[in-house]
């Protein structure tokens, strides 16, 4: 395997000594230590994704999270999750925890992360929806040539988004951030989390796969969405688009653009 890589070392002096361990990509390994599996993490948002687990953990009923076992600047282990296959137990049960997750009232728009995966994004609060998630698709839209096409969605954003006041969201929530547990749970990783509208959160599962209809029953009987909600799924894919856009061009540029035409 040549040699060991410098979080390597690191690692064994929190868990201790280290056996085999593979990459799991994002900058994320799985470990080998004497007596567990360790997930480890490299890269300058770690603490920022450690604060998100542990924001989500503090919400009771919430989806489940790896346990933090450490932080530091640079790096982050976390407990490895013991995976199975997905069951429709497993999307029954992300439905309920996701709208208990947003059941609980956060107290302002954005906050939380600075990072969304390798992309930073602005982590200022705000008082007021529209103006926080018009701050972050116009910062976007400037760093990827959308800012015209995007700049009329932002003008419009006071009556294209739903009523209700801001819920701690997970903000990353594709479905490579769920992880399908042995014990029937869905566990989440790789957090952004910000107050935001519930239905981002369901808008970014629909964007790289459907969304369960089973999983969507689930949320509906624990929190009930705002009518009309499926024709803002766009309106809230557009800010993932945008991000992937930033990182990854192509495509998703196309994608971005088409979707701000529609809704602006």
């Amino acid at each position: 395997m040549g040699s060991d890589p410098p979080w390597l070392e690191r690692t064994a002096r929190v868990v201790g000594p280290t056996g085999r361990w593979s990459p799991l990509g994002g900058g994320a390994w799985l470990v080998e230590a004497r007596s567990r599996i360790v997930v480890v993490k490299v890269g300058p948002g770690v603490g920022d994704e450690a604060d998100g687990l542990r924001q989500l953990r503090a919400v009771p009923g919430a989806p489940p999270v790896p346990d933090v076992v450490t932080v530091e600047s640079d790096l982050l282990i976390t407990e490895a999750v013991d995976q199975t296959a997905r069951t429709s137990g497993h999307e029954e049960a992300l439905g309920r925890a996701l709208a208990t997750l947003h059941r609980a009232p956060f107290p302002h728009w954005g906050g939380g992360s600075s990072w969304i995966g390798s992309c930073r994004v602005d982590p200022s609060r705000s008082a007021d929806g529209a103006a926080f998630y018009g701050r972050r698709l116009r910062e976007l839209s400037a760093r990827c040539g959308l800012q015209e096409v995007v700049d009329r969605v932002v003008a419009r954003l006071p009556d294209l988004l739903p009523p209700g006041g801001p819920a701690l969201v997970h903000g990353d929530l594709w479905w490579g951030n769920v992880l399908f547990g042995g014990d029937g749970r869905a566990w989440l990783i790789d957090p952004s989390v910000h107050g935001g509208h519930p239905e981002e959160d369901l808008a970014m599962l629909a964007l790289f796969g459907r969304l369960p209809d089973r999983l969507h029953r689930a949320y509906m009987e624990v929190q009930p969405l705002h009518s009309g909600w499926g024709d803002r799924v766009a309106l809230f894919q557009l800010y993932p688009l945008l991000v992937h856009t930033v990182l990854f061009g192509g495509g998703y540029g196309a994608q971005a653009e088409a979707v701000a035409r529609r809704l602006g």
